[in-house]
Parts: structure tokens; sequence; C-alpha cells
């Protein structure tokens, strides 16, 4: 049976990498041979030195490529929650239209409930807790493709591309625009 030698000497706690035995050279002297020695060490020490180097900037990089990582996870983890219930407030967006249009022919045959009012008024207060808010676009205002669709031009004496008409309007979850509001839009009139 063979027998597993081990490495006694002093100095047992080598880099990877290194060689098992430090090459010493011939010595005409003592003091040559400590030197020698000496020079043998710093090269072995700077060696180690500049791979610790090596590899505590690589952990730094990692460490530094994780807590990004988690930082954006974060941002995506909190976008999700925040329109995760995007699709039920398109929906309800079109039951507001029908409760507002309702509401409209309700007034128009004749003195509307008070409590009618007050229900429109909660179901509001509740979407605006969840983050949709109404677009803040009002007739007279210049006309924006960023919040509104124009779905008709009427000639008018306005000027070009103002608001004559809220058709339906628009709302926002947050800072997305779920549907733009849909408006009349005055032009230019014709033959004058």
């Amino acid at each position: 049976m063979d027998e597993i030698k081990q490495n006694n000497s002093p100095d047992n706690s080598q880099c990877p990498g290194e060689s098992q035995q430090v090459p010493k050279a011939p010595s005409t002297s003592s003091g040559q041979a400590d030197l020698t020695s000496q020079q043998a060490n710093d090269d072995k020490l700077s060696a180690c030195e500049k791979q610790r180097d090596e590899y505590l900037a690589g952990w730094q990089r990692a460490k530094a490529d994780f807590i990004n990582y988690k930082k954006d996870e974060g941002k995506r983890f909190e976008s999700l929650i925040r329109f995760a219930n995007e699709d039920i407030l398109e929906e309800l967006i079109g039951v507001l239209d029908s409760f507002d249009l309702g509401l409209a022919a309700m007034e128009k045959a004749g003195p509307v409930e008070k409590g009618v009012y007050m229900v429109r008024s909660k179901l509001d207060n509740v979407l605006k807790q969840r983050g949709l808010e109404i677009l803040p676009v009002k007739v007279g205002d210049k006309f924006n493709p960023s919040f509104s669709e124009a779905m008709v031009e009427v000639e008018s004496e306005q000027p070009v591309g103002t608001i004559l008409e809220i058709i339906e309007s628009g709302y926002k979850l947050h800072d997305k625009i779920l549907r733009p509001a849909r408006v009349k839009v005055s032009k230019e009139r014709q033959g004058t």
C-alpha cells in the first residue's frame, strides 16, 4: 500500500497554482541564501496579493450585479402590483360610461334621486383609491393627441384644434393612459 506523504514544512500555505517547492539557489554563503529565500518569499507574497485582489474585485462585481438585479426585480414587481388590476378597471370604465348614459336619460325624464348620484360618487372614490383617474381634458382646451382622440371634426368659430365637446371621458391608471378622451374638435370653416 502506498503511503501518502504530507508536506510538513513550516511554509505549507501556498496560493493555488503555485508550485509545492520554492526553488533554492545554490548558496555560497549563509547571507546570500537568506537573501534569496527572502526574495522568493516576497515574490510569492506579491503573487498571492495579486491573486487576492483579482478575487476580491470579482466578488465585488458579482455583489454589485446582484444588488442591481434585486433593484430591477423590485421595480418590476412594484410595477406588476401597481397595474395588476388594469384589465378589470378597463372593463369598469365601460360600466361607468353606461351608468352616465343611464343617469343622463333619467335626468331628461325628470328629477333623479340623490342616492343615484351618491352611488356614482362612491364608485368614483373607490376607483380613485385604486389609481384610476379621469384625464384632465376640458371643452375649450387645445386638442392634445396624447390625451385625446378626435372622433369628429366640426366647422366652428373656435380656433382650429379646439375641443368643442367631450364624447367620452378619458382615464388613466397611475401614469398610464387606459383610454384617451374621445372628443369633437373644431376645424377651419369652408369658404371663408
